[in-house]
């Protein structure tokens, strides 16, 4: 089977497939007369002709490492943010596009306090946390089919780094 490391995840690693969505360092902005910091417009927020922002709340059934990889899925039509409503790591997946199957997969271990946004047309893992969770979601609403799903062939195992 196939071993991939799952690494902490990071800005840098991350921004060909997305955003990193954290506070870290000062604020953009300081508001509400001075008792709250904005981290301002931190994702590449894309829901495509003819689409309108929604949002919803996801709760999925806690994963472990190692963590078995059949399935990775995109959206064609626009991005996907997750947002976990608690402080708690999760599992993110993604692959680069390989001539409109997923290429090799990268896998990363957020910290808590992190979410992501995938940019529009990513390949990603299904929502993954790593203990019991809500995630508030940030997609796309609106007509025509916005999922394409990979299943690989023989599945491929995450392990922690």
């Amino acid at each position: 089977m196939t071993r991939i490391v799952a690494r902490p995840l990071t800005p840098a690693a991350f921004a060909p497939f997305g955003d990193v969505l954290e506070v870290t360092g000062p604020p953009d902005r300081i508001i509400n007369e001075g008792a709250c910091g904005r981290w301002h417009d931190r994702a590449r927020l894309d829901f495509g002709p003819g689409g309108r922002a929604g949002l919803s709340l996801f709760r999925a059934v806690p994963r472990a490492l190692p963590y078995r990889l059949s399935l990775l899925e995109r959206h064609p039509d626009g991005s996907q943010a997750f947002v976990p409503l608690q402080e708690a790591p999760f599992l993110v997946i993604v692959a680069p596009d390989a001539g409109g199957v997923p290429g090799r997969p990268l896998a990363f271990v957020t910290v808590p306090g992190q979410g992501v946004n995938y940019l529009r047309g990513t390949w990603h893992g299904v929502l993954a946390p790593l203990s019991d969770g809500v995630f508030a979601v940030i997609d796309r609403i609106g007509p025509g089919p916005n999922l394409e799903e990979h299943r690989f062939a023989a599945p491929l195992e995450v392990v922690a780094g």
